[in-house]
């Protein structure tokens, strides 16, 4: 591999805004890593694609309003020549329930890939060969009557790559990006 940089980068115009827009998860044995994979021909950090191995698959769809976030550490070491790259998703699900009470219990003990939508309609899948992990979180019923109630959950994958962006601009080529032998993926929200 080479690691001769390829391209400059001009001033960017100040059009962005900052946030998650939603979250969907999908089980880790649904996807294979191995196979089913399409990049974009000129670049490996763009997913165009994803075949399920065997079956059409479910999107868990959250959406998330308020203190959420997203972020890839980047972690390299000269003397060892190693670099890894940590992906942090931090959300925080308002109101307690039944169903996402049970959950939040069986994210703990998977390791889902995550797809993470922004407020710009940027797509990212976190976890792509390892999955994500739960590794903090809290169930918070608040104090006062204004207090936060629900779910603090942050989620963390180590990966060899930053989180890939997927090539599409909507929900709807979210469900055809992941979708098996020409049936769109069904984005789940209940």
């Amino acid at each position: 591999m080479s690691c001769d940089i390829t391209n400059g980068r001009i001033e960017q115009c100040k059009d962005s805004v900052s946030g998650l827009k939603a979250i969907y998860f999908i089980n880790y044995d649904d996807l294979n890593s191995d196979s089913g994979l399409t990049y974009d021909n000129t670049d490996t950090d763009l997913i165009t694609s994803w075949e399920p191995p065997s079956a059409v698959i479910n999107l868990y769809k959250y959406e998330l309003k308020g203190a959420n976030s997203f972020e890839t550490t980047i972690n390299s070491s000269r003397d060892n020549g190693t670099t890894f790259f940590q992906q942090t998703l931090t959300i925080q699900l308002k109101r307690q329930d039944v169903a996402t009470h049970k959950n939040v219990k069986l994210l703990a003990y998977g390791r889902p890939r995550i797809v993470v939508r922004t407020m710009t309609d940027q797509f990212f899948l976190m976890g792509l060969t390892q999955g994500a992990d739960v590794t903090a979180g809290t169930v918070s019923s608040g104090t006062a009557l204004g207090d936060f109630n629900g779910y603090n959950l942050t989620f963390e994958a180590m990966e060899v790559s930053p989180a890939n962006f997927i090539d599409v601009n909507d929900e709807n080529g979210l469900a055809t990006a992941f979708a098996y032998d020409g049936t769109d993926a069904t984005i789940e929200t209940t």
